[in-house]
């Protein structure tokens, strides 16, 4: 039965997703590709301290493209994995949250802190829209060499550039350029780097 909202549409809630549109967050494809990659990530948590080789070749079937020497503490949780794309020689710490409703690029040699949350989904400001459950998702692109402190929070649709640092707990809402150190919430440029 195609939903009152899509009814002229012909795409699977997939498709809408992936295109940027709004979608069933509820959809019963989605909700077992999610329930899968959760399972993976947990799966992943369990093995790193015991089997490394095992966890790494678990990681690479959960991440979309997971480049040489990356690292990645566990817990960590996504909505798909199958989105997110990892630079070689990234560092990520503990507890890194990846919603990957929408393209997550992370650069080479990106370090993150423990606690970082990369958040792509977006929620309708309707009310009404929000008690169905439609939502969609802004891609997070982070440039080469990037370092994220601890407990930073990346919102819908952001990009920050090469060489940019931002401090620890900061909150970044809009584009961050390269070369730059941001902190706060919201994050702002507090120095610029040579």
């Amino acid at each position: 039965m195609t939903h009152p909202y899509f009814a002229n549409d012909p795409r699977s809630m997939r498709q809408r997703m992936e295109a940027g549109d709004l979608y069933l967050a509820e959809d019963a494809e989605l909700a077992v590709a999610s329930q899968q990659a959760i399972t993976a990530a947990h799966r992943y948590g369990q093995l790193w301290p015991e089997d490394r080789d095992a966890a790494e070749l678990l990681l690479a079937e959960l991440i979309g493209s997971l480049g040489e020497g990356v690292e990645i503490r566990p817990p960590l949780f996504v909505d798909y994995g199958r989105y997110i794309t990892i630079g070689p020689g990234t560092f990520i710490n503990y507890n890194f949250t990846a919603l990957d409703v929408a393209p997550i690029t992370i650069g080479a040699d990106v370090m993150i802190g423990p606690n970082v949350q990369l958040l792509t989904p977006t929620h309708p400001l309707d009310s009404r829209l929000r008690r169905d459950k439609l939502e969609a998702a802004k891609p997070i692109t982070i440039g080469d060499n990037v370092w994220l402190g601890g407990g930073v929070i990346v919102l819908p649709g952001v990009t920050i550039g090469e060489n940019t640092v931002v401090g620890a707990g900061s909150v970044v809402t809009r584009d961050l350029p390269p070369n730059v150190v941001a902190v706060g919430n919201p994050a702002r440029i507090s120095k610029e780097l040579a």
